[in-house]
């Protein structure tokens, strides 16, 4: 069964270009379907039964896993099955009538402007970590990137002379723009403080560890932790917050949609549409000013 589900993951990666990240939930969570199956004597992934599955579903929601967790097994579990059945790899598809529980959608923790300055001056510009630190943060919150976007920037991805970065997803890239408090910051950077981490010539990573090997997702996590603690937020704040706080800010000064859209590398504009809702006072005193019959 171990060799089915590697030939999944081969196929998700190789046709549906799928991401790094998705891959290995999708590993793990069938990891572990195998493992509970067995347990129950079955050895093939032809003697899986849908009353198999939904045992397995109801052994986690048992365990008290929330229903987002449930429902990410549960797309793990059908697009397996299905890729098994439409090679002829099983006669039936098991997973074919299970439905997702109702997941509710929650708000994206948001920092306020005042709060984002707050953590923005928490570097120390007079150090090279504290220079490297700053713009890490500043072009976190001011192109909206992911975090694993911004780890694996490189150089040629940043222009200062035009003010814009590149960001690479998969096969896909887009180009940010990036303002002036960001552009000066990664100058600074670039011309001070990167060859004082990065002795190898051949290293292309913008940001790196002290080592001068690309930085990992848990040491910025640790960075931001620790920035976030000196500035007196005591909020569970995670790299994806200012990314989070990017968009709420852009489009409550004005930014429209479409374009915080493709900023932000959503395919779906539901995705982007969330962030209208953290602001419902404003919207509602743009309403009373606007509408004609307000």
């Amino acid at each position: 069964m171990e060799s089915l589900i590697s030939n999944f993951i081969d196929y998700l990666h190789n046709e549906k270009n799928t991401s790094g990240n998705t891959e290995l939930s999708y590993e793990r969570d069938l990891k572990k379907l195998t493992a509970y199956l067995k347990k129950q004597g079955i050895e093939s992934m032809d003697q899986v039964r849908e009353t198999d599955l939904k045992g397995y579903l109801a052994k986690l929601q048992k365990e008290g896993y929330e229903s987002s967790t449930i429902s990410r097994n549960i797309a793990s579990i059908r697009s397996f099955f299905l890729y098994l059945f439409k090679r002829g790899m099983i006669r039936e598809d098991p997973a074919e009538n299970l439905k997702a529980p109702k997941v509710e959608k929650k708000m994206p923790e948001i920092l306020t402007v005042e709060e984002v300055d707050r953590l923005l001056r928490q570097p120390n510009p007079e150090t090279y970590k504290g220079m490297r630190d700053k713009a890490m943060l500043e072009l976190l919150y001011a192109a909206g990137m992911r975090v694993s976007e911004l780890l694996a920037l490189k150089t040629e991805d940043l222009n200062l002379s035009f003010g814009y970065v590149i960001c690479h997803d998969q096969s896909r890239e887009r180009v940010i723009p990036i303002g002036n408090v960001s552009r000066d910051v990664l100058a600074a950077y670039m011309d001070h403080a990167r060859s004082y981490f990065v002795k190898d010539e051949t290293e292309k990573a913008l940001f790196t560890n002290c080592s001068g090997k690309p930085m990992s997702r848990q040491g910025f996590w640790k960075m931001l932790k620790g920035y976030a603690l000196e500035a007196d937020i005591h909020r569970d704040i995670t790299p994806h917050t200012l990314r989070h706080s990017f968009a709420a800010h852009m489009l409550q000064n004005g930014a429209d949609i479409k374009s915080v859209q493709e900023m932000l590398g959503h395919s779906d504009i539901s995705s982007t549409q969330v962030y209208l809702g953290l602001d419902s006072v404003k919207m509602r005193d743009v309403y009373m000013k606007a509408h004609p019959r307000r």
